[in-house]
């Protein structure tokens, strides 16, 4: 591999020039510790003054074992003579070099009237150095008068070279004489960083040409194709809001009702929503005692609101359950009660779409003072105890927190007694819950308990082929519209739940956490586990999830090598084998190509171009 490098310009002072060779370049190959080459060797006048009579050639080695060639020409007059040789050289040069002497402005402008157009003609990519050689001995600004010649002699500036490199994007430097340091280390270390560069690039450039050109004859290694993409799981979207938002129109469960001033009906609801988005209507159902809450707002708020009518001379009364009658409440507030369905359908939607509020407010009260009334005790009624005016601006606290207060107060009572009004019995250990959340999240509960069943009239319901902690889990996510199973197996036994009670979302919940916890271990910790992936593909197509047991007959022919040792893989059906060793990966075709180029290898006994 070969360096060439062209010089262009005259260093030597021009009141002392012969016809000594260039003295940057020769001192540099003569002084460099990465060039070698003995004085007679530098300098082929005999072979390269007949063959290039333009310039003056040199040759060396350096890093070694690089062959680096130098052709210098230093007077334009030379170069013009054959142009056909300097364009060539020129249009090969991996680094070019121009160089002139500070104190001669003639040999400067040579350069920037002459070579500069050319260079810049034949430039490709090539990394330029201009040296500025000699210490200025003439510093005084010359002439301006555009007639007067008189600066001929002066020196040129250091302004005028930065100048003249950024036209060429070129490397500036100033040698202010040529000892071991401004030769050595200044000019030599940007030379030779060029060098490094000009050589991996060829490096580079070479070993593309390797790859491309097809110079191995022999039998050549296998290409592995890819493993098949896996399926797609798509998640289903949340339908929670809606799920809670629909309990306030079908009826259900409902243990609540509202009247006005006047003792009539106004809206039935349930407490265990109102509850989870206010702590006064924790305080009025007795969830929570004053001495719980500690705000004097809350408290007041409640007790100038509502007030409880248990009076069994009440109208309507003699016509109410006798089992368990909703409770009833009286609104004090003639205002607020007129717009308690629009507040309750506000709450029952997640509580925070107060535009849709303040709009349906204005619709019924055309006062704007009994809107902005009405408005602020919706406030109090959603304020946190202990917290200041933390509703106090609508539309900042919506673009603050766009809330579903059910998925994070509505756990709050999981698992508790507070309003329960049904009790699951599961492996002798009971659960409270509330019909009124079952009921909007499961179509299957809703059924059992509004139907013709043993269920809709039992308080205490036993559950069965479930575990405790499975059932858990399934009504966290009732709650919550969230779950986290702690790992793949606890996630199959929660599908299976979910398709039990049929609540889709939540199988699809399940089959996305196995997939990522199987999909995120490695090949070592998949060979050595000890769940049973053929046994989880059963379970998978036993209850219905069609989407899991698909992916995971993709994943164990995508790992192949790993299941394929394993005793369970003996238990796949004719189907599922035929389709595993149809998608497998490495496929069999792959395998005996490999085998064939090893045996190659080792019969020719050469290095593997693969391993």
């Amino acid at each position: 591999m070969s360096i060439h490098i062209v010089a262009l310009g005259n260093e030597g002072d021009a009141f002392h020039q012969d016809n000594r060779p260039s003295g940057l370049i020769r001192t540099y190959l003569g002084r460099s510790p990465l060039v070698s080459g003995d004085e007679s060797s530098l300098l082929l006048n005999a072979a390269s003054t007949v063959a290039r009579p333009v310039f003056t050639e040199y040759q060396a080695s350096a890093f070694g074992n690089v062959k680096l060639v130098v052709h210098d020409c230093p007077v334009w007059d030379i170069f013009d003579s054959d142009w056909y040789t300097s364009r060539n050289l020129i249009g090969g040069a991996d680094i070019i070099v121009i160089k002139y002497n500070v104190n001669d402005k003639f040999s400067f402008h040579e350069v920037k009237d002459n070579y500069i157009p050319v260079i810049k003609r034949a430039l490709n990519s090539v990394p330029v150095i201009i040296a500025a050689v000699g210490t200025r001995q003439n510093e005084e600004l010359p002439c301006t008068c555009p007639l007067c010649t008189s600066d001929r002699g002066s020196c040129v500036s250091t302004t005028e070279g930065i100048q003249l490199a950024k036209e060429l994007g070129a490397t500036y430097l100033e040698l202010h004489s040529l000892d071991d340091f401004y030769i050595g280390k200044y000019f030599g270390g940007v030379l030779e960083y060029f060098m490094i560069q000009a050589l991996n690039q060829k490096t580079s450039e070479k070993m593309k040409k390797r790859k491309i050109s097809n110079s191995f004859h022999g039998i050549r290694p296998p290409q592995l194709e890819q493993p098949e993409k896996m399926p797609v799981l798509k998640a289903e979207a949340s339908h929670y809001n809606s799920d809670l938002n629909n309990l306030l129109f079908c009826c259900q469960c409902v243990d609540v009702v509202f009247y006005n001033p006047d003792l009539k009906e106004v809206i039935e609801a349930h407490k265990i929503v109102l509850c989870a988005v206010s702590h006064v209507f924790m305080l009025l159902f007795s969830v929570k005692s004053p001495t719980d809450i500690q705000d004097s707002s809350i408290i007041r708020t409640t007790q100038d609101l509502f007030a409880i009518n248990r009076d069994t001379a009440f109208p309507g009364a003699s016509q109410e359950s006798s089992g368990n009658p909703p409770l009833r409440v009286i609104v004090k507030d003639a205002l607020f009660c007129s717009c308690l369905s629009d507040i309750l359908r506000f709450i029952y939607s997640g509580a925070f779409q107060w535009e849709e509020l303040e709009e349906d407010i204005r619709k019924k009260l055309k006062d704007s003072g009994d809107v902005s009334n009405v408005i602020e005790k919706v406030k109090c009624i959603l304020k946190t105890p202990g917290k200041i005016n933390c509703l106090r601006n609508c539309k900042t606290y919506q673009a603050r927190k766009p809330l579903w207060f059910y998925s994070t107060s509505l756990k709050f009572f999981l698992n508790k007694p507070m309003l329960a009004d049904v009790v699951f019995e599961i492996q002798g250990a009971t659960v409270p819950a509330h019909r009124a959340i079952l009921v909007a999240r499961c179509e299957v509960m809703a059924a059992m308990f509004n139907g013709n069943y043993m269920e809709a009239k039992s308080v205490l319901i036993p559950v069965y082929g479930v575990s405790k902690e499975t059932f858990l889990s399934f009504l966290e996510y009732l709650y919550t519209d969230s779950c986290c199973p702690a790992g793949i197996f606890q996630a199959m036994c929660l599908l299976i739940c979910a398709e039990m009670y049929q609540v889709s979302r939540l199988q699809h919940i399940c089959e996305l956490f196995i997939i990522t916890q199987l999909q995120s271990m490695p090949s070592r910790e998949l060979a050595s586990m000890n769940l049973d992936i053929v046994d989880l593909l059963k379970k998978a197509k036993f209850h219905h999830s069609d989407c899991l047991s698909t992916w995971l007959l993709h994943f164990i022919a995508t790992n192949y090598l790993i299941f394929s040792q394993k005793p369970e893989f003996q238990d796949l059906s004719v189907e599922e084998r035929s389709f595993v060793e149809k998608h497998r990966w490495p496929s069999n075709m792959y395998l005996k190509q490999l085998a064939e180029y090893r045996k190659y290898i080792h019969s020719r006994k050469c290095r593997c171009l693969v391993m």
